[in-house]
């Protein structure tokens, strides 16, 4: 099981996620750092995981507001070895390569993610996954509904090879992982990589999740609570 570690940023801070409640974030307090300044907290989750890849989600950005430029440069400079998965509320292709302009060299390093919640059309759907890409869709849920105004989650033949399945609920609220979820969307496109997001508690939930079909899993509250050990002992 791949364990990516997840920053939510907010003001130029990373956040606690708690339920998909974006108004209720709070600055992270963590065991693994002091700081909720985006460097230390991606060096101190990195670190721990052994992290090929760390997720950013811009909350900012997803709520409408400017993408928060310096805090990525601050986690790219921190981290110059990792993968950067990044979620902007990107609307389509263009806004992705907008942002990827800004970023100058750096970009190679960021694998553009787009959520079910933010794709404005079936045209962009198309765009972005369109082969070869390195990009990710990630099909957001909430307490039971679907936040998909294009309808992604209908579409499974133009989903790209890496989907993250993202129950926000979970997220935050040390309910254990979706995997009912999970296992649905397996079965409408069983060559897909899957990468949940939201309920690991512990190595346990870890290995139910790599049991029901998940290659990889964002995970952030379990990490700053102390509750999965550094990435020699998984």
């Amino acid at each position: 099981m791949n364990l990516i570690p997840v920053i939510d940023l907010m003001q130029g801070q990373v956040v606690r996620a708690q339920r998909g409640q974006r108004a209720s974030y709070r600055p992270i307090v963590s065991a693994l750092c002091v700081s909720a300044a985006p460097a230390a907290v991606a060096r101190a989750l990195a670190t721990h995981c052994a992290a090929a890849q760390l997720y950013v989600a811009d909350l900012d950005a997803l709520q409408g507001r400017r993408v928060q430029l310096r805090a990525l440069r601050d986690i790219l400079g921190a981290l110059p070895g990792v993968e950067i998965w990044l979620d902007a509320g990107f609307a389509d292709l263009a806004a992705a390569a907008s942002l990827l302009e800004q970023l100058g060299s750096d970009a190679a390093r960021i694998v553009t993610v787009f959520g079910s919640e933010s794709l404005q059309s079936r045209q962009a759907v198309e765009s972005c996954f369109a082969a070869p890409t390195r990009a990710v869709l990630s099909l957001d849920r909430r307490d039971g509904k679907r936040l998909d105004p294009v309808g992604c989650w209908e579409q499974p033949a133009l989903w790209p090879e890496r989907v993250i399945v993202m129950t926000l609920e979970r997220v935050g609220a040390d309910a254990g992982p979706d995997l009912d979820t999970l296992r649905s969307v397996q079965a409408r496109a069983p060559k897909a990589t899957l990468i949940g997001a939201g309920g690991i508690r512990d190595v346990v939930d870890l290995e139910a999740a790599r049991v029901a079909g998940a290659q990889a899993w964002l995970v952030a509250s379990a990490l700053h609570d102390g509750r999965l050990p550094p990435a020699t002992q998984h």
